[in-house]
């Protein structure tokens, strides 16, 4: 009999655990195993559900047509469909660039484009008629005559008063790693501008 046990010993551990484990999984009861259904199925649905929201907004978002007018020294000037969340700089891309006489620091390529936008790229050397500019860029000034420190370009940032050349930098600088500024006052966050400063230009300026 020893013998036979010890022949055949492996084989009965195997059958052993075979039986334990068959009389667990036959041991759990009905509610315990729709449970266990029940829930995978309603973390699938979820995640299906999920997904088809992120679906939709991204079709909403590409849906959103903009139209905008690139002029100056451009390769490709003319009149160019954006997406909603394109910047300055795409748009530029699909024009074909830059030309080589383009002034680019006098263009913030950060800035996000808007539905009648125009973008005008002046030459090096080029002084901008501000006044003039003002009428065709609706998103520079505003109907009172405030420039708008989220899209002005170094010339017109110049025009506000207490703003130099120096200051008019730092300010597209900041524009540029920070993203638009949310309100007037945030411009005091800007290197060279304190309070005395936005005394003077708070009534200049919007957003």
């Amino acid at each position: 009999m020893e013998r036979i046990f010890k022949q055949y010993k492996f084989l009965l551990i195997a059958v052993g655990l075979l039986v334990i484990v068959i009389f667990l999984f036959i041991g759990k009861s009905p509610r315990e195993k729709l449970d266990i259904h029940t829930s995978n199925f309603s973390a699938y649905l979820e995640e299906s559900g999920q997904k088809e929201d992120e679906d939709e907004d991204q079709k909403n978002s590409a849906d959103i047509k903009i139209i905008v007018d690139l002029k100056g020294e451009i390769i490709n000037p003319g009149i160019y469909e954006a997406n909603d969340g394109e910047r300055v700089q795409d748009l530029i891309t699909k024009a074909g660039g830059f030309s080589k006489n383009a002034d680019k620091l006098k263009v913030n390529l950060a800035q996000k484009v808007k539905d009648e936008m125009v973008i005008y790229v002046p030459k090096i050397g080029e002084e901008i008629n501000v006044s003039l500019f003002d009428e065709a860029v609706s998103t520079t000034n505003n109907s009172e005559g405030k420039v708008n420190i989220n899209s002005a370009n170094k010339d017109q940032l110049q025009t506000i008063p207490g703003i130099g050349p120096s200051k008019a930098d730092a300010i597209i600088e900041y524009r540029e790693q920070k993203g638009e500024f949310k309100k007037i006052e945030d411009i005091k966050n800007v290197t060279g501008i304190g309070e005395k400063t936005y005394e003077k230009l708070k009534d200049s300026i919007s957003i």
